[in-house]
């Protein structure tokens, strides 16, 4: 699960969740159909303790700004709230104390906020054309400040040129040092895998939006230059996910980083050069 913030649609899971419900209601599909859909669609998602409330969540937040909203959905989000049950996973998950207080006020403000039916549903918005292009070509350098000073860096693995999308498939590296990093550097470097938390070796690569780079990170990455990459990637879900925050490889790493100050660093090792050519089909997973 990636969060950016502590309110209901901070987070990829709502957000995704939330979008595909107004992608099916804005083309004109029944409230109670989408509903339907997205819950058959998202059974392990939902099978999932520490993401399911997100789900259930957006969806709730999705029907009631339809007037839509289904009562035992309702009772459902109601209790996950007044159980405290969502804040005990942000706790499990290492949240601080502040936005754990944050996340709070925020569940309670919603649950607030969907007990009074809305007056109208919200309007079908009409299809606009698109002409959304990816921020970063395919094996792009990118280098950007870690927490502690230093110089880290992503390279840009995939590419979406749909015209709608503009999705950029970002790789994060273990490059963490007090030169700017050249492309030597991002050549010789390892990708990095997480494992603070809940995450299991899992490697920092993503689908990633083009909106919040344009609104939050426009001089948050220099480029540096860019390596040849042999490879495709999948654009499915489930390989690698899509995320809307650009700021993530940095948080990533930061955590990381904190975390094996007093924990062994990941057994699994993955370099840039192994994601750029197509000698081998590497298991990331």
């Amino acid at each position: 699960m990636g969060t950016w913030g502590t309110n209901i649609k901070e987070n990829d899971t709502s957000g995704d969740i939330y979008d595909s419900f107004f992608e099916l209601y804005n083309a004109g599909q029944n409230p109670i159909d989408i509903s339907a859909k997205l819950i058959s669609d998202n059974s392990e998602l939902i099978d999932n303790p520490d993401d399911c409330n997100n789900f259930w969540f957006a969806l709730a937040l999705a029907q009631w700004e339809t007037k839509s909203l289904d009562a035992n959905i309702f009772e459902k989000v109601k209790t996950l709230i007044e159980s405290g049950n969502d804040l005990q996973i942000w706790k499990d998950l290492d949240a601080d104390d502040k936005d754990i207080e944050s996340r709070k006020v925020d569940l309670q403000n919603f649950l607030k906020k969907i007990q009074t039916e809305k007056a109208k549903p919200k309007p079908r918005a009409k299809e606009k054309a698109k002409n959304v292009k990816p921020i970063f070509s395919v094996g792009d350098c990118l280098t950007f400040i870690h927490e502690n000073g230093n110089y880290g860096g992503v390279i840009i693995l995939g590419e979406i040129n749909d015209n709608e999308t503009g999705f950029n498939l970002v790789a994060g590296t273990r490059i963490n040092q007090q030169s700017k990093p050249t492309l030597k550097d991002f050549e010789n470097a390892e990708i990095l895998i997480r494992n603070y938390a809940n995450w299991k070796d899992n490697p920092i690569i993503v689908w990633t939006y083009p909106d919040s780079f344009k609104k939050m990170f426009s001089n948050f990455f220099e480029l540096i230059g860019k390596l040849k990459v042999d490879r495709e990637y999948s654009t499915e879900r489930d390989k690698f996910g899509y995320v809307a925050d650009w700021g993530i490889t940095k948080s990533a790493a930061a955590l990381q980083f904190e975390h094996e100050k007093t924990n062994p660093k990941p057994l699994k090792k993955i370099m840039v050069a192994e994601l750029t050519t197509k000698s081998k089909w590497w298991k990331f997973w």
